[in-house]
């Protein structure tokens, strides 16, 4: 076990060759990172203050446009920033503001109008204004494409009717990242249109999913009659699900792509449990079970490293959905075996009472930890619908069957 006990202790060393000089874009991130943590100590600085500065900086999204939170360099050298920033004591505008870093921002600078790129961009890094996700609905979950939400237009406004369900953060959220269908008479892919709702606005309700942990953190959202005017409308009408495969590409590598220390997460409190137990009760067969589950996190680690240095500027790829899945399985192991480790403790839960959480995925013990992954091979695209993508997308196997390809939505058969 000296493996483990050795890797709980490395932290967050990095693996592979030393550098020895820095790019002239490394140089420029290092020089902006130098100033911006020499004039305003994070340590002394409220969060929304300094995540502004760092967003004036361009340190927010490094390959983002300057003037929006970028320099126009590559995105591998955003863990750089983040590392530097993680090691100062920083804020992460990633852990206040999840899908609105990022799944959000990545939609709005791809595809939003140069006045919703300034409107939104700042707030939403400081995390002074949290987003939320309004994809799925009780008939389009992992077909999300075959939503039922309707918009109208009226005007200069659309108007908008139906339910969203699974919105994690709704109760919290002032923006919403949603698509409605905005013409029912031609195929499904083709009548969506994508828009960022005000929650605030007449005719928003949001209702509490009691989860299994005893948290809320999801939502069911109803629309009746919201106006919605059109100069919230991300991309062209009918181009909804163009903008909406930004949105979902994004999500996968912000939920499966995140690059943690060595021996960090989940596998990091396996050790730690391990390491408690009694010398004379570490019996080989968990030992080997670990040490399994050790190596899948490490090799899923040095996966995602690999995908974040050659990433291109723009949407992500299907890599994203490969990293998703294997992080999806991944954690509902481990959390398996963090339970096993603690015995009859890990039984005990404390209190079922309901919470709404002010953070998505909050994991404060193994054991809510636990039963919070039976949603990792849900959220974000079902571990089913990535096995799809691997294998279209990556593979080049055939496509799965689809009884509904060029037929009008109004035509397809719904329960």
């Amino acid at each position: 076990m000296s493996a483990i006990t050795e890797s709980s202790r490395v932290g967050s060393s990095r693996v592979g060759p030393s550098r020895t000089r820095p790019s002239t874009e490394e140089a420029l991130v290092e020089a902006k990172l130098d100033q911006l943590l020499a004039e305003h100590d994070p340590k002394a600085t409220q969060s929304v203050e300094f995540l502004g500065y760092q967003f004036d900086a361009g340190l927010a999204w490094v390959h983002f446009p300057e003037g929006y939170g970028g320099l126009g360099l590559s995105p591998k050298l955003q863990r750089v920033i983040n590392e530097r920033l993680g090691a100062a004591g920083a804020p992460s505008a990633y852990a206040r503001n999840l899908i609105g870093y990022g799944m959000g921002a990545p939609t709005v600078v791809t595809h939003g109008t140069e006045a919703q790129k300034r409107r939104y961009l700042r707030p939403l890094f400081t995390s002074e204004e949290i987003w939320c996700q309004l994809f799925s609905e009780p008939g389009a979950g992992s077909d999300v494409a075959s939503v039922s939400s309707r918009a109208v237009r009226d005007g200069d406004e659309w108007v908008v009717n139906g339910q969203k369900v699974w919105t994690s953060i709704a109760h919290l959220a002032r923006w919403g990242m949603l698509i409605a269908r905005t013409d029912p008479d031609i195929e499904k892919h083709k009548g969506l249109t994508y828009f960022v709702v005000d929650m605030h606005a007449p005719g928003v309700e949001v209702r509490p999913l009691r989860q299994m942990t005893g948290d809320a953190e999801f939502n069911e959202v109803y629309f009746t009659d919201v106006r919605i005017p059109d100069s919230e409308r991300l991309g062209e009408v009918g181009e909804g699900w163009r903008v909406s495969i930004t949105t979902l590409m994004n999500e996968r590598v912000s939920l499966g792509g995140a690059v943690a220390p060595r021996g960090s997460g989940g596998i990091g409190q396996a050790v730690k449990l391990w390491n408690k137990r009694p010398a004379d009760d570490r019996d080989p067969a968990r030992r080997d079970r670990l040490m399994q589950l050790w190596i899948e996190a490490e090799v899923q680690r040095l996966t995602n490293i690999r995908a974040s240095q050659n990433r291109q500027k723009g949407t992500p790829g299907p890599e994203g959905s490969v990293a998703k899945l294997a992080m999806a399985e991944l954690n509902k192991e481990i959390y398996e075996l963090c339970v096993d480790l603690m015995g009859p403790q890990g039984m005990l839960y404390g209190s079922y009472e309901m919470t709404r959480p002010a953070e998505a995925m909050h994991y404060d013990t193994p054991q809510k930890a636990f039963l919070r992954a039976r949603a990792n091979s849900i959220e974000g695209g079902t571990s089913e619908i990535m096995r799809n993508i691997l294998g279209e997308r990556v593979l080049g196997l055939p496509g799965d069957v689809r009884v509904d390809k060029d037929r009008p939505w109004s035509q397809v058969p719904r329960n």
